[in-house]
């Protein structure tokens, strides 16, 4: 309620500067406790997670504020893209609101301070919670697969998991990673350089795949023993919007993409089975869309958008009547309801 009444007034600030504004007042805020495990306590990839709700990458690039996310109820929050260098990110406007939609545009252009700075965050921060760390390539990088084993390699022993992201649309060429030959390179170079107590590796790919692409990716992820998919990123493609910057340049999440990301994920379903578990990521914004991701296959899920419509204390109110969602249709826990449409 009190999130509804200041919104407006939220929403007349520059998308960005509010982010800014945002993260900085967690940043002093008391942290409350992390998520206690719960009856949505569930396990995927050895990690047990005391409920299935995660922040997605992109709210905290550089790893600010996770304990202060992991108290407002998520099951756990995954920090980046961060770049092995500095990056300013691509030119300003590039980060809008469309409030009709419920939806939001960025070409962000993986902004952050570096593994450097994010390191020195980590290293005096005790360990609580689950936390993953997104790895990225600069954008100006003669050597990417380098890019991304120094970021698995920096972060690996601060992260619960780590996710490599090649699916942003908002770096030039980067999802040529997903191509068969740049994947397979890409994958089997991160299996070669793992060591004995390393994290699991997650790979986050974009929604905008042909036909084939779904098979290819499962294949090379499972070859080279990645622990998960997280599907999907932020789309390029442009369902029709009501807003007037519906044609800006950019990712669109929110609203718009929920049924498209639905869609991959029940496509990756089909192609995985249970071999390889799915995040379901995109235009979730309800416990209804959440339970709906799981049912299609979905181990974990993981919401950013829809905090900006609907506030801090979206995790909670999705999780307490998700339980709820569980219990209504007879299964007694997350694991159990997997992929059972």
């Amino acid at each position: 309620m009190l999130y509804r009444l200041a919104a407006p007034a939220l929403f007349a600030i520059d998308p960005e500067r509010a982010h800014r504004m945002t993260i900085a007042a967690l940043r002093f805020a008391p942290a409350l406790p992390p998520a206690a495990p719960g009856p949505l306590r569930t396990e995927v990839a050895g990690i047990a997670f005391p409920n299935p709700v995660g922040l997605a990458a992109g709210f905290d690039k550089n790893a600010e504020v996770p304990d202060a996310m992991l108290g407002l109820g998520f099951g756990f929050v995954e920090c980046g893209s961060i770049t092995p260098r500095p990056q300013a990110g691509n030119p300003k406007p590039r980060l809008f609101r469309l409030r009709e939609d419920r939806a939001v545009i960025n070409r962000m252009g993986f902004n952050n301070d570096g593994a450097d700075a994010v390191l020195e965050r980590l290293a005096d921060r005790p360990r609580r919670g689950v936390l993953g760390i997104n790895v990225g390539a600069n954008k100006d990088a003669a050597d990417r697969i380098a890019d991304y084993l120094a970021g698995i390699r920096t972060f690996a022993p601060f992260a619960d998991y780590l996710t490599v992201n090649i699916s942003s649309p908002n770096t030039p060429g980067l999802r040529d990673l997903q191509a068969e030959g740049e994947l397979a390179s890409l994958l089997s170079a991160i299996a070669a350089d793992r060591r004995a107590g390393d994290p699991p590796v997650f790979l986050k790919v974009a929604p905008d795949l042909a036909d084939g692409d779904h098979e290819r990716i499962v294949r090379a992820a499972i070859d080279n023993f990645i622990a998960a998919l997280i599907v999907s990123n932020t789309t390029i493609a442009r369902p029709p919007l009501a807003s007037r910057h519906a044609g800006e340049t950019g990712g669109l999440s929110g609203a718009p993409l929920r049924d498209a990301a639905l869609g991959q994920l029940r496509r990756f379903r089909a192609v995985a089975g249970d071999a390889l578990p799915l995040v379901g990521v995109g235009g979730i914004a309800t416990a209804e869309d959440a339970w709906a991701r799981i049912r299609a296959g979905a181990a974990l899920v993981q919401l950013y958008s829809a905090l900006v419509y609907e506030g801090p204390g979206l995790a909670r109110r999705i999780v307490r009547k998700l339980d709820g969602l569980m219990r209504r249709d007879g299964f007694a826990s997350i694991a159990e309801a997997v992929g059972s449409e």
